[in-house]
């Protein structure tokens, strides 16, 4: 069905849902290398006002992928919880986000927030961000709460826990003990040490798996690990008792991306149950950790819609929050800006996208963390990370990344640093995980008001694991 907006004198026709979604998006490279991006100003704000009129009760009628060939979509039109959506059915998307913004203001938005997030779809989510500023999105994202657990809590509120990433070039041991111990000592870790392996092998992964959890057990930290490794490697291991704490999988929003992935919905779901099967939770028994990036689906060739027509970025990458749903996860976090500057330029479109992706994934009911990020190669720079971490932190993110030295040697891209997650706490006010920070407080890491206490490091039995000088 064509829509229409005239704006100026010049009427502007969009071709279908597809076609206005794109159009309606805030400018990206990535849409712009796919062919479905507005080719001026006037014409995405002109699909931006034909967006607002839109019944939410359309995306339940008209797909964006169609339901026959994608399980993804089926999934999410399946999963749909009507009675939730009952009480904004006749809502449009502008409608949608006036309601969002006023909830938001209220007390008790928290809990009507939550009400209404089975009712909505992804593709609702993506067209009521696409309206609104960041401070929108920040707003409301603030107001939502979402929380999971397996030995920490994550996405509590006035709390913004870490991921400690001590990745290493060739996997060594002693390199990813010395990462770990610098990144435990600053007060990160409470979301998850989670290690990208150089080798997806087996035998690797074990090793590595081995290696946190005799740590996790030698100084009783409350933590989960996570090497990640592909899903069916993870199973594997979980089938030959290896310590598996969290099963990890880079997820996308078609089901032809997730095929370059080398996974499906049902794969998913079974690793969902071969890690709750272990009980090795102990608040909670979310196991799934998932990551996403704008712009997957395009670099997979695996982005066109009803039509053929290529779907934007933002709008697929929401799609991946749909199927995260289904897998209740512990963690799941966007790459923002690893993908590189085909899909987001500058940091202007990295902070944007950041706050879109936090404020989708948290409003469909994820605790939605981020990896502040950028490639070396992006027209971006530590500024706008130190901008995208802050505006996070103000939006009750659940979780950052965070590297030795902001650099990861491995990946080679830029990230958080350790002292990035100590700034944000200590300006906002923000804890880390409860649990990890009754820990750090027994360890003797902590001051009364909750902060590093550089002072009392020296006596740390984490120290131990250096080894002998």
């Amino acid at each position: 069905m064509i829509r229409r907006h005239t704006l100026g004198g010049t009427t502007y026709a969009f071709d279908g849902l597809v076609e206005l979604l794109a159009k309606a998006t805030p400018t990206r490279s990535g849409d712009q290398l796919a062919g479905c991006a507005a080719t001026s100003d006037a014409e995405r704000v002109a699909a931006a006002w034909a967006l607002a009129d839109e019944p939410l009760a359309t995306f339940l009628s008209e797909v964006v992928v169609p339901y026959e060939s994608d399980e993804v979509t089926r999934l999410i039109i399946d999963a749909h919880d009507a009675a939730a959506f009952a009480p904004i059915s006749h809502l449009t998307v502008g409608g949608l986000r006036d309601w969002l913004l006023e909830t938001a203001a209220r007390p008790g938005a928290a809990a009507a927030l939550a009400a209404v997030s089975p009712g909505l779809t992804p593709e609702m989510v993506a067209a009521v961000s696409k309206l609104m500023r960041n401070q929108d999105l920040i707003a409301v994202a603030a107001a939502t709460e979402v929380t999971a657990g397996f030995r920490t809590t994550i996405g509590a509120p006035g709390r913004i826990a870490t991921r400690l990433q001590p990745n290493h070039p060739t996997d060594d041991p002693a390199g990813i003990a010395a990462a770990t111990l610098d990144g435990l000592l600053m007060g990160c870790g409470d979301a998850v040490i989670g290690i990208n392996p150089a080798s997806d092998s087996p035998q690797a992964t074990a090793r590595l798996l081995h290696l946190l959890d005799d740590v996790r057990q030698r100084f009783e930290i409350p933590m989960q690990s996570c090497v990640l490794s592909h899903v069916t490697t993870t199973v594997d291991l979980i089938e030959q008792g290896v310590p598996v704490d969290l099963v990890f999988q880079s997820i996308a929003g078609t089901e032809g991306a997730n095929a370059s992935f080398g996974v499906t919905v049902p794969m998913l779901l079974e690793a969902n149950e071969a890690g709750r099967s272990l009980g090795r939770g102990t608040v909670g028994d979310n196991v799934m950790y998932l990551e996403t990036g704008q712009g997957s689906a395009l670099s997979a060739g695996a982005h066109l819609g009803v039509g053929g027509r290529p779907v934007d970025q933002q709008t697929l990458e929401t799609r991946s929050y749909g199927l995260a749903r289904a897998l209740d996860p512990l963690l799941i976090n966007t790459v923002v800006g690893f993908i590189g500057p085909e899909y987001l330029y500058d940091g202007k479109q990295i902070v944007r996208a950041g706050l879109e992706d936090h404020f989708c994934g948290k409003l469909l009911g994820l605790p939605m963390g981020v990896d502040v990020c950028y490639t070396n190669h992006a027209e971006a720079d530590s500024d706008d990370m130190d901008t995208l971490l802050t505006l996070l932190g103000v939006a009750g993110a659940a979780f950052v990344i965070a590297v030795p030295g902001a650099d990861d040697v491995m990946l080679g891209y830029q990230s958080l640093s350790f002292h990035d997650a100590l700034y944000v706490r200590q300006v906002l006010g923000l804890r880390p995980a409860p649990e990890f920070e009754a820990w750090l407080a027994r360890m003797g890491m902590v001051d009364e008001r909750g902060r590093i206490a550089p002072a009392e490091l020296a006596e740390s039995p984490l120290l131990a694991l250096t080894g002998p000088a």
